[in-house]
C-alpha cells in the first residue's frame, strides 16, 4: 500500500487526472485537471493531490486544498474528494488518505483540517468532529468538520 503525492510524483499526473474524473463525475471535469496540473510547481503549500495505490492499482484518491467550494472561507486546509473504490471498501483506506492530508496540513504548519460531506458517523471513526453546516455556491449545504492536528 502506497500514497503517492502528485506534487513529488509528477509523473502520476495524468493516472491522476483520469481518476479523480472517472470517481468525481459530478465535479466539471477541467477542476481536477486544471489544479492537479498546477499543483506541482505551485509557490505555496496547497494544493495537494494524492492517490492510494495497492499492488499496482489506483485504489482511492483525496485533495488538500485551500476552500471547497463552500462559505466558511474563514477555515482551511480542506481534505476533499476523499474515494476508495467500492470493492476496497471497509478496510479503513481512506484513513490512510486522511492521515497523509493531516500530516501535510501540520507540515505546512496549520493545526486543524477541515471537511464537508453528507455523511453522518464516518468520519467521526477518524477523529474528526462536526462543527456546522457551510454553504456551496449551488445552493446545496454540506456538514463541516475538523480535526486538531497534534
Amino acid at each position: 500500500m502506497q500514497i503517492i503525492s502528485i506534487r513529488e510524483n509528477p509523473a502520476y499526473k495524468d493516472i491522476a487526472i483520469k481518476y479523480f474524473q472517472q470517481n468525481w463525475k459530478s465535479v466539471w471535469p477541467i477542476i481536477y485537471e486544471d489544479s492537479i496540473n498546477h499543483c506541482i510547481n505551485a509557490k505555496n503549500n496547497l494544493p495537494q493531490w494524492y492517490l492510494l495505490e495497492k499492488e499496482s492499482e489506483i485504489i482511492g484518491c483525496a485533495g488538500l486544498i485551500t476552500n471547497d467550494f463552500i462559505s466558511r472561507g474563514d477555515l482551511y486546509p480542506w481534505v476533499c474528494a476523499v474515494f476508495v473504490d467500492e470493492i476496497e471498501r471497509g478496510n479503513a483506506y481512506s484513513s490512510l488518505l486522511l492521515n497523509k492530508a493531516k500530516s501535510d496540513a501540520k507540515k505546512s504548519g496549520y493545526d486543524h483540517l477541515y471537511l464537508c460531506t453528507e455523511h453522518i458517523g464516518f468520519y467521526e471513526k477518524y477523529g474528526f468532529e462536526y462543527i456546522g453546516q457551510g454553504y456551496h455556491p449551488w445552493r446545496e449545504e454540506s456538514r463541516i468538520y475538523q480535526i486538531a492536528l497534534e
